[in-house]
């Protein structure tokens, strides 16, 4: 795992490390700052590998974030993106996905290597998670994923769901069991991706596949968040997610638990740590 704050750095060096190692080093992307902004600068940012991809969290002040031509040419990434705002909203633009705000959970979806321009959009600064999976190793995705302008993942909230909650769960295995094979869930998230953006089929099996991992993930969310309601069952899960009763329960299935038992197991354990 990878991981620095610069709270541990003079403030008047904060900035220039955050370009050099953050930003030049790790993502291949310019940054500035006007001169009498840097004082107040703070970041922290965290990544871990998983399955051959890199997952990463980053909290910042605000600044200017470009990915030029000269930056793709010096660090290449061919790599499909997969990012979200985790809190407060960020404007982009880029000249084949055109200019748009991604607000907090939001998700976002690109190609590496294609020149962008982004900032902040509110004080909140920047308050992400990216998943970065490169093409090395997944031909499959060199074809289908090249080229892939940089666009907002907004006319299909049941996507919506299953990436952020597939996203989320990545992020807490790897941070769980750092050594565990997580090719699989990121084969999933990619296609996932892929099946937002319209490039790969809804009905075939690998989609079928990632769509039954992502809503797997989806249902223990929800299951989490609302376990405090005594009136939570199957049926007021499955209708949150806009699925059948039956499709839910088939879900559950391969886990060996249904979800109600699943439930039982997470209050349970919230009991026993309260």
């Amino acid at each position: 795992m990878l991981s620095f704050n610069t709270d541990d750095l003079r403030p008047q060096d904060r900035f220039d490390y955050w370009c050099e190692v953050r930003a030049r080093n790790l993502f291949g992307v310019t940054i500035s700052l006007k001169p009498h902004e840097r004082q107040n600068f703070r970041g922290r940012f965290a990544a871990v590998p998983a399955g051959g991809a890199i997952i990463s969290e980053m909290q910042a002040s605000s600044y200017w974030v470009s990915r030029t031509t000269a930056d793709i040419a010096r660090a290449p990434g061919d790599s499909l993106c997969i990012y979200q705002q985790l809190g407060g909203a960020s404007w982009f633009n880029s000249k084949g996905g055109g200019e748009f705000v991604v607000a907090a959970n939001d998700i976002a979806i690109s190609h590496t290597d294609l020149p962008y321009l982004t900032r902040p959009a509110t004080a909140h600064g920047f308050d992400l998670r990216v998943l970065k999976i490169p093409f090395t190793g997944r031909e499959n995705l060199v074809r289908l994923a090249r080229g892939l302008s940089p666009s907002l993942l907004s006319d299909n909230p049941r996507l919506k769901t299953v990436i952020s909650a597939s996203l989320a769960a990545l992020a807490a295995d790897c941070a769980r069991n750092p050594d565990n094979d997580f090719d699989l869930a990121v084969d999933h998230l990619a296609q996932l991706a892929l099946l937002a953006q319209g490039r790969v089929r809804h009905g075939s099996p690998e989609s079928r596949a990632a769509l039954r991992s992502g809503f797997l993930h989806a249902a223990r969310d929800v299951l989490a968040r609302n376990m405090h309601r005594p009136n939570l069952t199957p049926a007021a899960v499955a209708a949150e997610l806009g699925i059948s009763p039956r499709k839910l329960h088939l879900l559950f299935e391969p886990t060996g638990m249904s979800c109600a038992r699943t439930l039982t197991a997470m209050r349970a354990a919230e009991a026993l740590r309260l």
